[in-house]
């Protein structure tokens, strides 16, 4: 039976357990992975009601639904349990969140053990990229993120996936990668955290955009030209901030870009799609059930690509229906009446 899988007794703290912070879709099914991969892991969710149910049933019915969770998987909410002795953390939670998680773990960790992340998107507050918000609260330990073409349902269910691990300390990528690589789970390296965190974030306003697209019936063309254009804007704010060109042309620039536009697996696709349909902001955001992270990071994107004086037409026609009221079809007509220039320049 599914519910006889998880462990329902008291968390033990050994020492090469990994803590996984977030118990949503992408932190179960990174969770799941883990355990496939030969590692007992604590996947901790603050939501006492929720972790009850996970143990109960045997799997995430709230969020990652039909998987069951492995033998070596222990649900917490207390994060000290999910914390204390731990060998890794990874934290999987919203990006609204996690500056306030990263405070909390920050007083319960050793100061020399290294902290990942996958998630994406900014700072809502800040505008900041995630691991400035990291350094503030975790000082100069080794940081990494983890980015990249990966839908949570297709992970849970084993299906092939590519990523990439960013970090400036390449021993510290490398162990994050080892640990995630598996027989159907490829982890690559990189140094550029600010290109990785940039295409992280950014795809997923793109994504909003090609979604509204698609709703109005405009079809492959549009949607080729939008996510193409929309690559250009990802280059243009991520050189920007000093990410790497060849970063926006790999798993997690045009890879996560392509794939969060073109299925909807995506919910900031879904958002587009129903937004396009007439559903307000907050009915789409209640039809989808989850978080919808591009809805945020629009509103950060406007204010840094303001900050920063760069042109980003796409993202900018998003924030202006997410904030301003414009129609989909206005946002629409704001981009086609654009004036003519070079494609490159």
């Amino acid at each position: 039976m599914p519910g006889a899988s998880v462990r329902t007794e008291s968390v033990q703290t050994d020492s090469a357990a990994i803590a996984v912070l977030g118990a949503g879709s992408w932190g179960t099914a990174l969770a799941i992975l883990l355990c496939r991969n030969g590692h007992r892991v604590r996947l901790w969710g603050h939501e006492i009601e929720q972790i009850e149910a996970l143990r109960r049933d045997g799997e995430n019915r709230l969020f990652l639904p039909g998987v069951p969770v492995p033998a070596d998987l222990s649900a917490t909410a207390s994060l000290d349990e999910a914390l204390a002795g731990a060998s890794d953390c990874l934290i999987v939670v919203p990006s609204h969140a996690f500056r306030r998680v990263v405070e909390q773990a920050a007083r319960r960790l050793p100061e020399t053990m290294g902290v990942a992340w996958a998630t994406k998107g900014l700072d809502p507050a800040s505008g900041e990229l995630l691991h400035a918000v990291a350094q503030e609260s975790l000082g100069a330990r080794a940081l990494a993120v983890v980015s990249g073409p990966s839908f949570a349902q297709e992970v849970a269910h084993g299906l092939p996936t590519a990523v990439t691990v960013a970090s400036a300390d390449v021993a510290f990528a490398e162990r994050v990668a080892l640990r995630l690589h598996g027989d159907r789970f490829r982890a690559y390296t990189s140094s550029d955290m600010v290109g990785v965190e940039v295409c992280g974030a950014a795809k997923n306003v793109l994504a909003i955009a090609t979604g509204i697209a698609d709703g109005l019936g405009f079809g492959a063309n549009t949607r080729a030209a939008l996510i193409t254009r929309g690559l250009a804007e990802l280059i243009r704010i991520g050189t920007a901030l000093g990410g790497r060109k060849e970063t926006f042309m790999g798993l997690a620039g045009i890879g996560d870009l392509v794939l969060t536009c073109t299925d909807n697996q995506s919910r900031n696709r879904r958002m587009g799609l129903a937004l396009a349909a007439g559903a307000s902001l907050t009915d789409a955001q209640a039809k989808i059930g989850q978080e919808v992270e591009g809805v945020v990071t629009a509103l950060a994107m406007h204010r840094l690509a303001s900050r920063l004086g760069i042109e980003m037409p796409i993202s900018e026609q998003v924030y202006r229906v997410l904030y301003e009221g414009a129609s989909p079809e206005s946002a629409t007509r704001a981009l086609l009446e654009r004036e003519p220039k070079a494609e490159f320049g």
